[in-house]
């Protein structure tokens, strides 16, 4: 048997890879919209109104609320009862901060597949 011959017949299948990201991004979905359910409850019991740390907090975990928006959950994504101006920047650094590292990260291994050598 050549070494061509070995390397074909111990080949994975193709779908095992692609089943077990998807299983892993179902998991990491799961976790965190029951992270964001817990941490919606908890910021919501606080009387205060919410400041920029809070806005800043709330703006970056408001891309991940839509797993429990697509389950049906209300998931509290922006603060009602607000300080203004301090709040509205915290949230919008926070959003755009988290999609700044999301794209970020997805246009590295894009980058990353076009320089890979043809196989």
């Amino acid at each position: 048997m050549s070494i061509s011959e070995a390397k074909i017949g111990s080949r994975r299948p193709a779908w095992r890879p692609i089943l077990g990201r998807t299983l892993a991004i179902l998991l990491f979905a799961a976790t965190v919209g029951w992270m964001m359910d817990r941490l919606s409850v908890a910021l919501e019991r606080d009387g205060q109104p919410a400041g920029f740390t809070r806005g800043l907090l709330q703006g970056a975990l408001m891309p991940m609320a839509l797993p429990n928006l697509l389950l049906g959950k209300d998931v509290t994504i922006y603060a009602q009862n607000n300080t203004g101006l301090r709040y509205k920047l915290g949230y919008t650094a926070g959003v755009n901060g988290c999609g700044a590292c999301f794209f970020g990260w997805i246009f590295w291994r894009i980058n990353r597949w076009r320089k890979r050598p043809p196989s």
